[in-house]
């Protein structure tokens, strides 16, 4: 049975433990889908540029393709990217989506226009709990995203950690960062063949959110 998937890619912890989670259950990854924002060039949720997206393919050996598209034209460009995997053979496309209806209902969706299957390896799955197992497996990331308005900016740069965790919950946020209050970069772990080595600069404040700009040291 082809068990050949692409993953949508953001760079954080959900997508990666969803990736990890899928090859465990026997899908072949073949690409990462990453969706840009084509005013700025920077990953639509995480804020990432394509420096970053490829060291993290290169650091756990998957090709990555970059979806380039406008708030409005987001889906159009997410199917078409979907449909060329599609003729490469894929079947499947992994999400790493929690608990938000709306979102597996979407990912059903965009999938099935092409013929393929969304799969959700963390779905409803509960929070504490698979932020807790990302961290147990030995997974490493840094907030690279902070929401203002629901978390302290002072998270921003730290090591996603079990005392982070407990930080955020005490700020009255959701430890696993489903409503929003933080985004994070994975950078090591089990499916990684080497850490990818980031460097931290200026933060950079926009409405709502903070966010820093990250590079890879050469």
């Amino acid at each position: 049975m082809n068990k050949g998937s692409f993953v949508s890619w953001s760079g954080g912890k959900d997508s990666c433990l969803a990736l990890y989670k899928a090859k465990k259950q026997g899908y072949t990854i073949k690409k990462l889908l990453t969706m840009f924002s084509e005013e700025n060039q920077i990953s639509s949720s995480h804020r990432l540029r394509e420096d970053i997206i490829r060291a993290q393919a290169r650091a756990i050996s998957i090709d990555y393709t970059i979806g380039s598209s406008s708030f409005h034209s987001y889906e159009q460009v997410f199917v078409a990217n979907a449909k060329k995997f599609k003729e490469q053979g894929m079947d499947y496309g992994i999400f790493g989506d929690i608990d938000i209806e709306e979102h597996r209902q979407w990912e059903e969706r965009v999938c099935r226009n092409v013929s393929m299957t969304a799969v959700l390896p963390l779905w409803e799955r509960e929070r504490k709990e698979l932020v807790a197992e990302f961290l147990q497996l030995g997974f490493k990331a840094k907030i690279v995203v902070v929401n203002r308005s629901m978390i302290h900016t002072g998270f921003l740069g730290e090591d996603l950690s079990f005392s982070i965790l407990n930080d955020i919950e005490e700020c009255g946020g959701d430890p696993c960062g489903e409503n929003g209050e933080y985004h994070t970069i994975v950078y090591d772990g089990p499916i990684f063949k080497h850490p990818v080595d980031l460097k931290f600069g200026t933060d950079i404040i926009q409405v709502g959110d903070t966010y820093a700009h990250i590079k890879v040291n050469s």
